[in-house]
C-alpha cells in the first residue's frame, strides 16, 4: 500500500513539473527591438555633420564630429529638457544612443534613454537648406518620436552652451558635469506630450527663431 502511495505522489510531481514547463514554453515571446530599415548613402557635396540643426520638437541640436564618432546636445524649445546623443556615422546615416534629462526633476524619472537614427539630406533646388530626418525611440528601439530638423547656416556647434543649473541636478550638480552655473534650479515648464507624432511637428514651422539667423 505504501509503495502504491509513493508511486502516485511521484506521478503527481512529474505531471506538475511537465505542466509548469509547458506553461513556461507558452509564455509571451521575447520583445524584439524596433530597428529602422534605412540604408546609408553618400553625403551631399561639401556637406558635413558638424553644425546646429533646428527642430520644432527638439529645439537646437548642436553636433560635433570626430572621425566616425558624433557627439550632440540639445535643449527643448520649452527649456524643460536637455539631452545628449553619441553615435557613429556611415555616410549620410547616423545611428546613436541618447539620454534626456528633465530640468529640475530628481530621481529615476528624471532621465530617459533610447536609441535613434538620423539621415542627412539636401533637397533639390537652388539655395536650399540641408536637413536631417529620423526618429528617436525609447529603450532599445530606434523607432519612435519623429526628428526632423533644418541645418542653420553659418552657425557653429557649441556643445558647452547646453546645460545649466537644474538640468537634472542629480547629486546636486549639472547633468553634464561641466557647464555649471550658479544659482538655484528653476522649476520645470509644463512637459510636452509624450505622444508627440510627426503630425504634431507638421503644424510647427521648421524655421529657427530670428535670434539664430
Amino acid at each position: 500500500m505504501k509503495a502504491t502511495t509513493f508511486g502516485s505522489l511521484a506521478t503527481i510531481v512529474m505531471v506538475a513539473a511537465a505542466v509548469t514547463m509547458g506553461l513556461s514554453a507558452c509564455g509571451p515571446p521575447p520583445v524584439t527591438a524596433k530597428r529602422a530599415s534605412v540604408t546609408a548613402g553618400t553625403m551631399p557635396t561639401d556637406a558635413k555633420w558638424d553644425g546646429v540643426y533646428y527642430s520644432p520638437l527638439f529645439g537646437f541640436l548642436h553636433v560635433a564630429q570626430t572621425g566616425q564618432r558624433v557627439h550632440g546636445k540639445w535643449e527643448r524649445p520649452r527649456k524643460d529638457r536637455v539631452g545628449e546623443l553619441k553615435g557613429n556615422v556611415d555616410g549620410n546615416l547616423l545611428r546613436f544612443d541618447w539620454t534626456e534629462y528633465t530640468v529640475g526633476l530628481v530621481g529615476p524619472n528624471s532621465r530617459r534613454t533610447g536609441k535613434g537614427y538620423l539621415v542627412y539630406t539636401r533637397p533639390e533646388g537652388e539655395n536650399v537648406d540641408d536637413r536631417i530626418n529620423g526618429e528617436a525611440g525609447l529603450g532599445e528601439n530606434e523607432l519612435g518620436m519623429p526628428w526632423r530638423a533644418v541645418k542653420q547656416r553659418n552657425v557653429d556647434a557649441d556643445l558647452d552652451s547646453i546645460g545649466g543649473a537644474g538640468s537634472s541636478d542629480l547629486g546636486g550638480g549639472d547633468w553634464d558635469g561641466k557647464n555649471r552655473e550658479s544659482g538655484d534650479a528653476e522649476p520645470p515648464a509644463a512637459p510636452e506630450s509624450e505622444g508627440a507624432t510627426e503630425e504634431d511637428s507638421e503644424g510647427a514651422t521648421d524655421s529657427a527663431p530670428e535670434s539664430m539667423k
